[in-house]
């Protein structure tokens, strides 16, 4: 316990250590702060991208709409014996 302390209090004593751990040039850090905001080509692209996708769907599902309403007729269930619906037999 006293050794992870000795440890943490020359670490944060040290500045160039504690540069090392918070100096990330990665990526944006926006910490409570807005984030830059995203260019022009960006935003056109991600409207486009989107665009696509929603053509594709749509289209897809005026021209093939069995995927979401089924290939075949759906069965009458009133047509179905009790056999078929798996309930036993009435020996009285």
């Amino acid at each position: 316990m006293i050794g992870n302390l000795n440890r943490i209090r020359t670490l944060l004593a040290t500045k160039k250590s504690l540069r090392t751990l918070v100096n990330r040039q990665s990526h944006v850090v926006s910490y409570r702060s807005a984030p830059p905001p995203h260019s022009k080509a960006t935003r056109i692209g991600a409207v486009v991208v989107g665009g696509a996708m929603w053509w594709w769907v749509i289209w897809h599902l005026w021209h093939e709409p069995d995927h979401i309403t089924g290939e075949f007729e759906y069965p009458d269930p009133a047509k179905w014996t009790n056999t078929e619906l798996g309930i036993p037999r009435d020996d009285k």
